[in-house]
């Protein structure tokens, strides 16, 4: 059984990234709280983004890309070859491991897999290191 009310749930972004492991959501100054949350914070683009806008969203349960008939569609196509690309996050298969495994077991994942092993802080997916100590994966 999931649980729901873990804050860890609100940092998943409807295309399956994780905001947690995010630059801004990292940063000491401005920063933003995800892409769940309502921030004043928040990039000019990412207010503007056209997945978390997606009108087909709305519709789902969970407000997750996975459960979208057009899962997945270009639009999650090409963020997820972008960030495999640039940040090796590969957002469809996080959708993927979300809709088989269950929120709980993804949040497990990425704690593990981003968990800086020289400090214990988090690893930042668009640098590829700690901020805190500067140590890597």
């Amino acid at each position: 059984m999931e649980n729901q009310s873990s804050p860890d749930i609100l940092l998943i972004a409807p295309c399956g990234i994780n905001c947690g492991l995010c630059l801004a959501y990292l940063r000491d100054k401005n920063r933003c709280l995800g892409c769940n949350a309502d921030n004043v914070h928040k990039p000019a683009y990412c207010l503007k983004c056209k997945i978390k806008n997606c009108e087909k969203l709305r519709e789902t349960a969970a407000k997750l890309c996975y459960e979208c008939d057009t899962f997945p569609c270009s639009r999650i196509k090409l963020l997820d070859k972008r960030y495999r690309t640039k940040y090796a996050v590969n957002v469809i298969g996080n959708l993927e491991q979300i809709r088989d495994r269950g929120m709980d077991e993804f949040i497990k994942n990425e704690k593990s897999k981003w968990t800086c092993q020289a400090c214990g802080s988090t690893i930042c997916m668009h640098r590829g290191f700690c901020l805190k100590c500067k140590g890597k994966k």
